[in-house]
């Protein structure tokens, strides 16, 4: 039982970061269109429960240790290299959108310049780069299940404190801005953008457990516990829509509210589950390239994150409104071959 938990809450600290962890992504994805993003919510939940499952099984089957031989195993030659592109392109996209989220969060809480928060940002996942990341980000890791204690705590004091009922929020959520048409496409959207994001960490994670039926469950259990995040978050940032609709970071305005103390303690949580992402990312998107245990990577590793930093000037929320929907459109190619994957590989 401890192992299944431990890969599902591994799975859960790969998707986090980048996909809920600031409150801005909810509110594009789902809190935007009313009463129906629940069903969003719902749709959302089943999805990651079985695509969790499946990439697991997958990388335990395959024992996997990158995404890249796993990919081309079940995508075949041709739409393989289409896919391992995409998870490419997604590795750099997130990682910029991480290091604007953490000048967000600096602005926000601290009231300083973004860029401050933004180059401190990089600089610590420059320097983690070129240490041993793996304990690193173990480390940060752990700091999820005390996101999901704030989260819950978040919604439960938001539904006590809501100054408008229900159904007086609702026009107030459905009109914020969504670049997504409707509740049925921004789910599957916002799915195929995790999985992208987290594809190739969870089949490696899959891999590192030989028992195939314990892998699976894990990653079915993580998926559920995501979908269980994104309910309370979502419920939180509807029933105080009114409040909280121009931040750039939802959530961490929420506890602001409640302490300054406790908004403190957010802030430092969200930085981390925040870096934990970018420098998962950015790794992954230069090991991809070069090997990490040579001291000449740490030139391309500077490059790269150089790049992301003078990319994340477009800014955060822009960017969410545009990357992450992008990238979830064009993560479908590897949802599809997720659906297939088991029986390709029977």
């Amino acid at each position: 039982m401890w192992k299944t938990l431990k890969i599902a809450s591994a799975f859960i600290g790969v998707i986090v970061g980048a996909g809920f962890a600031s409150g801005q992504e909810i509110l594009k994805y789902f809190t935007s269109f009313g009463y129906l993003g629940m069903f969003g919510v719902f749709l959302s939940t089943a999805l990651f429960a079985y695509l969790g499952m499946n990439l697991t099984t997958v990388g335990s089957r395959l024992q996997t240790t990158s995404h890249k031989e796993a990919i081309y195993k079940i995508c075949g030659r041709y739409v393989g290299f289409i896919v391992d592109a995409i998870i490419v392109f997604t590795l750099f996209g997130v990682g910029v959108v991480m290091i604007a989220g953490a000048g967000s969060i600096v602005k926000q809480q601290f009231n300083m310049q973004p860029f401050v928060g933004s180059l401190i940002m990089v600089i610590i996942v420059i320097l983690t780069m070129m240490l041993n990341v793996d304990k690193v980000v173990g480390v940060i890791g752990s700091i999820t299940p005390f996101l999901f204690v704030m989260i819950v705590i978040i919604s439960i004091y938001s539904v006590f404190t809501m100054d408008l009922s229900f159904y007086s929020l609702n026009p107030i959520a459905k009109s914020q801005e969504s670049t997504l048409p409707n509740w049925f496409i921004s789910a599957i959207n916002y799915v195929s953008f995790n999985i992208a994001v987290g594809a190739g960490m969870a089949l490696v994670i899959g891999g590192a457990e030989e028992d195939e039926k314990l892998a699976g469950k894990g990653g079915f259990i993580g998926g559920i516990g995501i979908g269980i995040l994104i309910m309370f978050a979502n419920l939180a940032i509807f029933t105080r829509i009114d409040t909280v609709a121009n931040a750039d970071m939802p959530l961490l305005k929420l506890v602001d509210e409640i302490s300054p103390i406790l908004g403190f303690i957010m802030s430092v949580i969200l930085f981390g589950m925040i870096f934990n992402t970018a420098v998962s990312m950015f790794y992954a998107f230069v090991a991809r390239f070069f090997e990490m245990e040579k001291r000449s990577t740490n030139i391309p590793i500077i490059i790269t994150c150089t790049v992301g930093l003078v990319a994340s000037f477009i800014g955060f929320t822009k960017l969410v409104d545009y990357v992450y929907p992008f990238i979830g459109y064009l993560g479908l190619f590897l949802v599809f071959a997720l659906i297939y994957a088991p029986y390709k590989i029977r």
